[in-house]
């Protein structure tokens, strides 16, 4: 097994950890924060990059560069590594791309950026900005493909819409050896989406298990029951899940986009399976297991990187390690591998006032990063202090 695996599977349980003490609070909010927020006054001058509208100037897709912190006697904890600074609202949403080198992040000031993290200690990192179309407020991103696509769900008064963007192609007639980095444009688009119910939480990840054929998919998940698992090139809907549990806390889906996950209203968790046709299609998405043994909701989960265990944190005050590699269709149910209280188990590490308010969001990178002359796997953390904060993984203890 990978080497990193040990880490990043200590590095899940402790961000269980702390989505399990920050996240109670947040998702007993989010309606009504995301509600909140979209009855802000619309920016009077958005300058919104929509399907219709000109591009935005040239000065605008020059890099610009955010602030960090880099300096030692600001920071509280030794796995602090660095603050992003300058988003003008509360931070509602993360996502790293699949190589680790770029930073999305969802801001309630209208803007989606882009931060390239080329270097974890940087004094300054630089980033594209992505103003959405008027009257909407990003509430949650996630990388489609590769770091040129991205997909943004914005929620307004009238709903929830979803905008896939895309590195618009430069022209023949344009200059090639222009260093100037193209504009993102919108590649499809999709309004009302989920009966017009906020979107709380979009993870994408690549079709790579069976007869699939390597396209990203990317789940979104509703403030009701319903989740919708949609084409990240094409925005074609290719299932729709309702998880009858009042309401949602989250979903996710697998690494190797076999599975979706949801954790909602009950203590149990429910799994569907992504089915494939042998052209690699999605054919269907089916109920094939539940996930029951907390006492309470289940408020945070993940998948392992190799897909076949899921992490879970619950109000119960416990995490739960499962092993999903079951056969299912001959009635094996999950098992719990390991059982953790956040009292007794063991925690790697705890970082006390993390933020200077209630934490948003939280994603781990999908790879190592460099930092100086090292490479640190990375944690980052939002909050309502618009801030957002990367935490290098604790080792794993030996």
């Amino acid at each position: 097994m990978d080497e990193l695996l040990p880490i990043v599977a200590f590095s899940l349980l402790l961000g269980a950890i702390i989505a399990l003490l920050f996240f109670n609070t947040y998702y007993r909010k989010r309606q009504s924060e995301v509600r909140s927020i979209a009855n802000v006054n619309p920016n009077p001058n958005p300058n919104p990059i929509t399907s219709s509208s000109k591009p935005l100037p040239n000065k605008k897709s020059n890099p610009k560069h955010h602030s960090s912190d880099k300096d030692q006697s600001k920071r509280h904890h030794q796995l602090d590594l660095n603050t992003l600074k300058g988003h003008g609202d509360v931070v509602t949403g993360l996502s790293f791309s699949p190589d680790g080198r770029n930073l999305a992040t969802a801001c309630a000031d209208g803007m989606v950026r882009v931060f390239k993290l080329e270097d974890a200690s940087s004094k300054s990192f630089k980033f594209h900005r992505i103003n959405l179309p008027p009257g909407g407020h990003p509430t949650a991103v996630a990388f489609s493909d590769d770091a040129s696509s991205i997909v943004v769900s914005s929620h307004s008064l009238t709903g929830c819409s979803l905008y896939m963007y895309g590195e618009e192609k430069p022209k023949a007639s344009e200059d090639k050896s222009q260093t100037k980095l193209p504009l993102p444009e919108i590649k499809w688009e999709h309004h009302k989406v989920h009966d017009k119910k906020a979107i709380i939480t979009m993870f994408g990840a690549s079709a790579t298990y069976g007869s699939a054929d390597g396209s990203a998919l990317i789940a979104s998940c509703s403030e009701g029951t319903d989740i919708i698992l949609w084409h990240g090139k094409t925005g074609k809907s290719l299932g729709h899940v309702d998880t009858n549990q009042l309401k949602n806390n989250m979903a996710t889906i697998s690494p190797n986009g076999r599975f979706i996950a949801a954790a909602a209203f009950t203590a149990d968790v429910k799994v569907w399976e992504i089915v494939y046709a042998k052209d690699g299609s999605v054919k269907e998405v089916s109920n094939v297991m539940q996930l029951k043994g907390h006492k309470s909701a289940v408020t945070w989960l993940c998948f392992s990187p190799n897909s076949q265990q899921i992490i879970t944190a619950s109000k119960d005050g416990s995490l739960r390690i499962w092993n999903i590699n079951v056969r299912y269709h001959m009635d094996e149910d999950p098992k719990t591998l390991k059982w953790l209280s956040v009292e007794t188990g063991k925690v790697l590490d705890t970082a006390e006032k993390a933020h200077d308010g209630d934490i948003t969001d939280i994603s781990w990178g999908p790879k190592t990063i460099p930092m100086g002359k090292e490479k640190v796997l990375v944690l980052a953390t939002a909050s309502v202090d618009k801030k957002v904060k990367l935490w290098a993984a604790p080792s794993a203890p030996s």
